[in-house]
């Protein structure tokens, strides 16, 4: 894949089409619609939202919500099914990890489910170890939690 990484308004249609399919697939695995612990992200809360593409293709997403001023959440992170092992998400994630490194961020959170094991060994390959579940993650018995310092 020849991926051009952009940053995009979470409001943009590739942004919405992305993240409509990585709702839906979340929603297959748990069974659900909303398996979403907490209030989910929105365009006033998203600090930056990239999008990678493959020629005209949107094919894969992520984006980042402040926590405070030392540290970010990964959100929405996505690559289309047929795009995977491409180098999409390693991508996004650089783009992300970079973002919070000029923005001052010392580390990047995020959470993910127990039935994406998929996402869990990305995360462990990207270097980022496991955490004590924060926020509104800290009941959710499907939660799994991550961070990595920057």
């Amino acid at each position: 894949m020849n991926l051009d990484v952009r940053t995009i308004s979470w409001n943009h249609p590739d942004s919405i089409e992305l993240r409509s399919l990585q709702r839906a697939e979340v929603a297959h695995r748990y069974g659900t619609l909303d398996s979403e612990p907490g209030p989910a992200p929105t365009a006033d809360d998203i600090t930056v939202f990239f999008v990678a593409y493959d020629g005209p293709l949107a094919v894969a997403c992520g984006g980042l919500r402040e926590r405070d001023a030392t540290e970010a959440e990964v959100k929405r992170m996505f690559v289309l099914p047929e795009h995977r092992g491409g180098g999409a998400s390693v991508a996004i994630l650089q783009r992300l990890e970079q973002f919070g490194r000029e923005h001052g961020y010392a580390r990047l959170v995020l959470e993910t489910g127990d039935q994406q094991p998929d996402a869990v060994r990305f995360y462990d390959r990207q270097g980022y170890t496991r955490i004590p579940n924060f926020g509104y993650y800290v009941d959710s018995p499907h939660s799994l939690c991550f961070a990595k310092v920057l």
